[in-house]
């Protein structure tokens, strides 16, 4: 779906590169997730992409297409959603998604289905500028899928959603996933990346120093080890043990028959002890 090779940037008036050499693929149905710090050339690497910034150096092809070359039916194909939700404030919800929905020519979905998906149904003739937030991300969020693209761009999209709002927005992702749909997903949420993507790329100063799934990152991170906490003497205690040869561990078979385990868990890494770890840099 997108197969980018040395993309460079620079904004006009600027010395530096805002992409210095971004190498990745992203295939079909898949969930990609970009983080990184705000200036780290997340939204100006989606920019490109979605090809409102055109003066690149590089390769940038999506759905098999150089992205100097593409004509307006590409964004007949495409869906996005920035972080800051933009709406006609005096329109209804319904009233907005009918009137983007009118500016394509292809097919599109029922927007009062989308709303009821996303909890929004009852507010589809509430004026958006009676809407909260939380509200206004979750219409911002269906409005990208309106035209029933194949590739989807997204920018924080839980962002300033409660955990049940969130978890409606994860699912809606994962379903359009399973339906073959292409994900690029542009966080510093780690815990949204961790629960959604199938592959991540560690963006900093322009700069891409890792990519890997996830799980492949945290375990190979991650401290091999086995975290225990037990009571012992009216208190809590700690023990850690070396994942390899555990079953033959005398002391760990004695603290699991005589002690009251209280939790025991690999130590895994996350993702943002990762990030840490290979940038040097926090995400906040």
């Amino acid at each position: 779906m997108i197969d980018v090779q040395d993309l460079r940037f620079t904004y006009p008036g600027n010395r530096e590169e805002a992409l210095n050499g971004l190498d990745f693929t992203i295939g079909k149905g898949e969930i990609f997730g970009f983080l990184g710090p705000s200036g780290a050339g997340k939204s100006t690497t989606q920019k490109i992409l979605i090809g409102v910034l055109k003066q690149y150096s590089g390769r940038v092809q999506v759905l098999n297409q150089e992205l100097r070359d593409v004509t307006q039916d590409y964004y007949e194909k495409i869906g996005v959603a920035f972080e800051f939700p933009n709406f006609y404030s005096k329109f209804t919800a319904l009233e907005n998604l009918n009137f983007f929905r009118s500016l394509y020519s292809g097919e599109t979905e029922d927007p009062m289905r989308l709303l009821e998906m996303v909890g929004l149904e009852k507010d589809a003739n509430t004026r958006v500028a009676n809407f909260s937030k939380g509200m206004k991300m979750r219409l911002n969020f269906i409005r990208a899928f309106l035209n029933k693209p194949e590739l989807i761009f997204l920018d924080e999209p839980t962002s300033g959603l409660d955990p049940v709002n969130g978890k409606i927005i994860k699912d809606f992702m994962l379903m359009k996933k399973a339906e073959g749909k292409t994900i690029l997903l542009n966080t510093h949420n780690m815990n949204a990346a961790e629960e959604l993507c199938d592959r991540v790329a560690f963006l900093i100063d322009g700069k891409i120093p890792l990519i890997d799934s996830p799980r492949q990152l945290m375990v190979e991170h991650g401290r091999h080890s086995v975290r225990v906490e037990y009571q012992g003497d009216g208190e809590l205690q700690l023990a850690r043990f070396e994942v390899e040869g555990i079953g033959y561990n005398e002391e760990f078979q004695r603290l699991l028959r005589e002690r009251e385990i209280v939790t025991m868990h690999t130590e895994e890494a996350t993702l943002e002890d990762i990030f840490l770890q290979v940038t040097g840099r926090r995400l906040a």
